[in-house]
């Protein structure tokens, strides 16, 4: 029976390279997604072309519920690596309640609640890696509560690895710039990436091969990589 790997935020952007990273590592993959139903069902395919199987799971991860009924129909699991998460923008006089705590349930609740639960499924021992930001460490004033969520994201993951060894390790991957998106505009991006020592944003294989290190480094838990080409310098 082959490994198997559970993905959140699989569909696209890096969750979708850690999908696809540890299929060519040999893993079966449990590809969750939430809306994004097509670019789900191509990041599927791409998977299946790699020789693995692919379990779809739409799941909306700030639903309690819905996280019970996406593990509870797993029979084992060897990997957890949690990426789905959410980054509204809004100063502190200016984010909405709503906004509060659908980053605080899906960027911190899910990945505990997911870690509960999944840790059941690991009955030979696992790995579950937590997908934090180099921006837990920042004091971020348009992001609140992403960078909250992702400050706490790091302390639940020292936390869950002294519960859950010695079967279990968990650690966190946090990432700097990698891959634009909508929410800021290029030449705000163009400025970010000039104040990065390296000069240039990470390749996503900068990051996946991060994840690699941890599937095959035995003796590391309750660890935060940061991979940020030091951003966290400045």
């Amino acid at each position: 029976m082959s490994p198997l790997a559970l993905v959140t935020g699989a569909a696209h952007r890096l969750g979708k390279a850690f999908a696809l990273t540890l299929a060519r590592l040999g893993y079966d993959i449990v590809l969750h997604y939430h809306s994004s139903e097509e670019e789900a069902l191509q990041t599927k395919a791409e998977i299946e072309s790699l020789s693995r199987s692919v379990i779809l799971a739409q799941a909306d991860l700030t639903n309690p519920s819905e996280i019970y009924s996406l593990v509870s129909n797993l029979q084992h699991l060897d990997v957890l690596v949690n990426s789905a998460a959410f980054m509204p923008s809004g100063n502190v006089d200016a984010l909405t309640l709503e906004n509060w705590d659908t980053a605080l349930d899906l960027n911190l609740r899910a990945p505990f609640l997911l870690a509960q639960e999944c840790a059941q499924k690991m009955t030979d021992g696992g790995l579950i890696v937590n997908i934090t930001d180099v921006g837990a460490q920042k004091a971020w004033s348009r992001y609140p509560s992403y960078t909250v969520s992702k400050a706490a994201l790091e302390s639940l993951t020292k936390i869950l690895a002294r519960a859950l060894a010695p079967k279990i390790r968990v650690n966190a991957i946090a990432p700097g710039f990698v891959l634009q998106s909508d929410i800021v505009p290029a030449e705000e991006w163009d400025r970010l990436i000039g104040r990065i020592p390296l000069k240039r944003p990470a390749r996503t294989e900068e990051i996946t091969s991060a994840l690699e290190f941890l599937l095959h480094n035995q003796y590391v838990t309750g660890q935060t990589i940061v991979v940020d080409g030091g951003y966290s310098l400045v």
